[in-house]
């Protein structure tokens, strides 16, 4: 599964530490966005999903380096990419990009984050529901 969703995030002074470089668990909150982000481009929309499915996706697993800072005021270029679509669970490599001065993009944070389905009643672990799944086919 390869297909590269971009999304773009300009860092504000609430992302950012004293030093104006941005908060390292701030990438967490911009990864979330994009993944939702690339979900609705995905045509799944996650009130929906819980809802009408009762259904909802939690994050079970996040690994992530940190390469290069980024700082207040740049624009950082999102990916999301699908690695692995299971029963129950979605697995995302991530990662923010910044373009240097020469307009080539810099590694500043990759990130992989597993992402189970539950049951919304329950909160234990619950199948994707086909066309779930079938829209995430579709879409990497």
């Amino acid at each position: 599964m390869s297909s590269v969703f971009r999304w773009p995030v300009r860092v504000f002074y609430e992302d950012t530490d004293t030093a104006g470089i941005v908060y390292y668990a701030n990438y967490l909150k911009f990864f979330e966005r994009a993944r939702t982000e690339w979900l609705r481009a995905a045509g799944i929309q996650q009130s929906e999903l819980s809802q009408a499915a009762q259904r909802a996706f939690v994050v079970s697993r996040c690994v992530i380096d940190y390469h290069a800072p980024a700082r207040l005021d740049d624009q950082l270029e999102l990916t999301v990419v699908v690695e692995n679509l299971g029963r129950a669970s979605v697995s995302f490599q991530q990662q923010a990009w910044l373009k240097n001065a020469e307009g080539q993009p810099r590694l500043l944070c990759n990130c992989h984050v597993k992402v189970g389905c539950v049951d919304t009643v329950s909160l234990r672990p619950a199948p994707l529901p086909a066309h779930v799944r079938e829209q995430i086919r579709l879409h990497v």
